[in-house]
């Protein structure tokens, strides 16, 4: 039971395990602050009409946040390692607490825009104010002419009210603005409170040292660079050689001819070795050795996901 226990408390360090992500997000949520003014601007126009404020209200800050929020697991690439893992091999591999962390991670990195989103709305007020001040009583506002309901308070964020009645929309404007602010300031507030606790909660369920940790990072990053810098010259050699082939000729550039010249590209990997180096990784060590990446593990020819007498992985989920 304690294995087990500690087995599912490493899959903690899902969350936040390089500093490219921490500035990957604070460049969405400042894209999202720019997209968000933008839209008030442009596009936010409270119908002020009874029953219709509140939908429009709620559908100015939940649509684009649900719209940000599906760009954001779209854009993440454990989106797609999870899918190719499930399609490959399944999840036999994964206990709940780590098939639910890794859901975790995919939904915390694409929770950045829609909550910013949803931060600047409440802060700026305008769609809260849109949305409930039909819903404001007459009986909480001091001497509030009882001929007038629900119809006149829903025009009052297009101050198209009568004169007699200025006065009480700048109330229900300033009532309703609080609430809002007061809203937006308590969702950052839990916000940062989250992201303390997981950080120190991920550090200390690491299996890891923070030196060991910083250089797997480094590894990832340049992994994947590498890979995807050579993945390009691989595929326009092999294109070349294929239109060459087709036509007899192939037109090139410099640059490309030197490319043909320096690497010659004999064929094709097989599609075992791309699934072999696709999917979601878990930290492995074989004979104390570790294994950074599922294409290390490819190149050292470590097979299976399973513990052996040979070696054994840590459930620790690569970012």
């Amino acid at each position: 039971m304690a294995a087990l226990i500690a087995e599912n408390f490493r899959f903690l360090s899902l969350f936040f395990k390089s500093k490219d992500v921490m500035i990957f997000n604070g460049l969405v949520a400042l894209g999202t602050v720019g997209s968000e003014e933008l839209f008030s601007v442009v596009a936010f126009n409270c119908p002020c009409s009874p029953a219709r404020n509140y939908i429009y209200g709620l559908a100015a800050i939940g649509v684009p946040a649900l719209a940000l929020f599906l760009i954001g697991v779209i854009w993440n690439n454990h989106t797609w390692n999870l899918v190719a893992e499930c399609h490959k091999r399944g999840t036999k591999n994964f206990s709940a607490a780590a098939t639910f962390l890794l859901f975790g991670s995919i939904m915390g990195r694409a929770s950045v825009a829609p909550i910013t989103w949803s931060v600047i709305s409440l802060l700026r007020g305008e769609a809260y104010i849109c949305a409930l001040s039909e819903f404001v009583k007459p009986s909480s506002l001091d001497k509030f002419p009882a001929e007038y309901g629900a119809e006149v308070l829903a025009k009052i964020p297009c101050r198209d009210v009568p004169a007699n009645l200025t006065k009480f929309r700048d109330e229900v404007t300033r009532r309703l603005r609080y609430e809002s602010q007061l809203f937006g300031w308590l969702l950052i507030g839990i916000v940062a409170v989250m992201i303390f606790l997981t950080k120190c909660l991920k550090h200390c369920c690491s299996p890891l040292s923070y030196r060991q940790e910083a250089y797997w990072a480094q590894y990832r990053s340049n992994e994947d660079k590498l890979f995807r810098r050579t993945a390009e010259v691989h595929s326009r050699i092999l294109a070349a050689k294929n239109v060459k082939q087709f036509f007899g000729f192939v037109a090139l550039d410099k640059e490309e001819k030197e490319l043909v010249q320096e690497f010659p590209v004999e064929g094709v990997q097989p599609s075992p070795q791309w699934n072999a180096i696709t999917g979601v990784y878990i930290y492995r060590e074989n004979k104390g050795f570790p294994l950074y990446s599922r294409l290390h593990k490819w190149a050292k020819g470590v097979e299976g996901n399973g513990p052996t007498p040979e070696g054994h992985e840590l459930l620790f989920l690569a970012s």
